[in-house]
């Protein structure tokens, strides 16, 4: 457990120990009704603004990846911009991120005046060969994760659907349930067709090694490194500044204590309410954000869970209570949990495999930029050539003009 120093001399001092029974009834009736103030991180917002401006392309580019044969006439893709959040012209948004795709004329109907086709470009294309290549490399990951989803569940079962939806958050190829599941028979089984909102996969095999937690692993490899056994426990660690009041820090400390409960246990018998439940409701969001890329998913699309993962309907709730493992975004008018873990100041720290597809694509719009950055260098240095010339032959004109004046006088 980590703690900021603080919360530990604050957690030690208090020396007054809770009567056993006052202590359940108060932690009962406390996990609902504790009060919690959220408190903006800049750092961590910072690190959901940092991407903002490469998923817009990424956003642009799976727009034209879907079309038939991957191209669209100019004029519709504009026609989509406000659903895409750009805040500028289309073709404003190609001149700022050269290399992505290509333009050329072509005619909507065969008889029809030709305009402007957008496809993408040739570097655009070997980054989706990098792409697949990529997944290729990291399929057992990807088996295991979706393992994982399936065997926290309640009933080992998920909407396939919403899978699908949720495929970016945790770095899933498109064709996940095409040509990903249907490779692996002996661990999952497809119900139903995708689609129509009536499909689900079922997990067909259970895998030990797959069931065990973020936190468990970390324990072992402690255990492992200093010869002394490790309980599996969270890290817990406020950012400089932040405070949190004194029946506060009780409760924290109080829980803590608790028994770690692993989100792979079957928990069908707890009550919703219970403390178990609870600190199994934090090591499931917990190892649900750390299985996703960026260590950071959207609130709401948790919520298309709730029921798979027997969450309440306040379970937002959760990610403001416990403030030290936590954090709620606001940026971007969207609400997203991330795990503060995996974060240094800002920075993700913590980074799954599959983010070499992010750097890929981090490299090809710089090579892009790097190109438009080369022409107006060119356009400038020919404009300064062009200025200098002019300066030249203007002079030669004032020297023969003067010249002329001088023999006019004689």
């Amino acid at each position: 457990m980590q703690f900021s120093n603080r919360l530990v001399h604050s957690l030690r001092s208090t020396n007054r120990k809770p009567h056993v029974f006052g202590f359940f009834m108060q932690f009962k009736a406390s996990i609902s009704s504790l009060k919690v103030a959220w408190r903006k991180d800049p750092k961590l917002d910072q690190a959901i603004e940092n991407d903002k401006k490469w998923k817009q392309c990424a956003r642009v580019v799976k727009e034209v990846l879907n079309e038939p044969g991957q191209v669209i006439p100019l004029h519709y893709l504009e026609k989509r911009r406000e659903r895409l959040g750009l805040q500028v012209k289309i073709k404003t948004f190609l001149d700022w991120n050269p290399g992505l795709f290509d333009l050329y004329l072509d005619r909507v109907r065969p008889k029809s005046e030709p305009v402007s086709f957008v496809r993408p470009s040739e570097r655009l294309r070997q980054f989706l060969e990098e792409e697949s290549r990529i997944f290729v490399n990291n399929e057992s990951l990807l088996v295991s994760k979706l393992c994982k989803l399936l065997m926290m569940s309640k009933d080992k079962v998920v909407s396939a659907d919403k899978l699908v939806q949720v495929k970016r958050e945790f770095g899933f190829p498109n064709d996940l349930l095409v040509n990903l599941v249907p490779k692996y028979p002996e661990y999952f089984n497809l119900i139903g067709e995708p689609g129509e909102g009536k499909s689900f996969l079922q997990l067909v095999k259970w895998n030990p090694e797959f069931a065990k937690s973020v936190i468990e692993l970390r324990a072992e490899e402690e255990s492992r490194l200093t010869g002394i056994r490790t309980r599996p426990a969270f890290n817990w660690k406020l950012p400089p500044g932040f405070f949190i009041r004194k029946e506060v820090r009780e409760w924290i400390r109080d829980w803590m204590e608790l028994p770690y409960v692993s989100p792979y246990d079957d928990v069908l018998h707890l009550d919703q309410s219970s403390r178990e439940m609870e600190k199994r409701n934090v090591g499931v969001f917990h190892e649900l954000l750390s299985l996703s890329l960026y260590k950071r998913v959207p609130i709401p699309i948790l919520g298309k869970f709730t029921t798979d993962y027997r969450f309440s309907n306040a379970f937002s709730n959760v990610f403001t209570r416990h403030s030290g493992i936590f954090y709620t975004s606001l940026k971007c008018g969207i609400k997203t949990a991330m795990l503060r873990e995996a974060y240094k100041d800002g920075e993700l720290i913590d980074r799954d495999p599959l983010l070499e597809i992010k750097d890929k694509f981090l490299e090809l719009l710089a090579e892009g930029h790097k190109q438009k950055d080369e022409l107006l260098r060119l356009q400038r240095e020919m404009v300064r050539k062009d200025m200098e010339m002019m300066a030249v032959s203007n002079n030669d004109l004032d020297y023969h003009k003067c010249e002329e004046e001088e023999d006019a006088v004689i």
